[in-house]
């Protein structure tokens, strides 16, 4: 039986793959509240891919965020999922990093645009996000640890850049990494 590398996996879920023009393109913001549905049919595009992507990898571990290029659609939108199961959905339209921790962390970390591979990437522990509400009202929140990590990722891939262009380091392919995890990949841990 011929395996399917975890890339295709992604493709055959409508994940866009790395080397698409989409991915290193910024995005367009929404004018909020004038392209309220517009951005409300990229939410929900978001949302269905990401339950195709949840029912075949479990992401239980980190949780799990989506950029809207990452499904072929070209503005600044994006959704994270947190590890609690409970937790909603946190929806980021145009958002920007206002403020971030002086001191980084490095975890290592996939991309549904690239799962053969996993790359050790330096990111601040504590950043600080301006998004706007559907209604056109800023909103400013502070995000910490692994869902500061999420956001930071999902919000790079709204300007175009992908998580190899913040580490000098090739990623490594996921079957290494396999050997000093567990299937799928560990934790992130942090210091309480």
């Amino acid at each position: 039986m011929i395996e399917v590398q975890p890339s295709q996996r992604m493709r055959d879920l409508g994940v866009v793959q790395h080397g698409a023009g989409i991915l290193a393109e910024p995005t367009g913001v929404f004018d909020l509240p004038a392209e309220r549905a517009a951005a409300e049919r990229v939410i929900d595009r978001l949302s269905e891919a990401m339950d195709r992507i949840a029912q075949a990898h479990d992401f239980s571990g980190k949780g799990m965020g989506l950029a809207a290029p990452q499904i072929a659609i070209g503005r600044a939108a994006a959704t994270v999922r947190p590890t609690e199961r409970s937790a909603e959905p946190i929806i980021l339209l145009n958002p920007r990093i206002t403020a971030a921790s002086d001191e980084m962390d490095e975890q290592y970390e996939g991309c549904l645009s690239f799962f053969d591979v996993r790359g050790l990437v330096p990111r601040p522990p504590r950043i600080t996000v301006e998004t706007t509400a559907l209604d056109g009202t800023h909103v400013t929140t502070e995000y910490e640890r692994g869902l500061a990590r999420l956001i930071h990722r999902e919000i790079g891939h709204l300007d175009g850049l992908l998580y190899t262009a913040r580490t000098g380091v090739a990623p490594t392919p996921v079957e290494e990494y396999r050997q000093t995890n567990t299937p799928t990949g560990r934790a992130w841990a942090y210091e309480q």
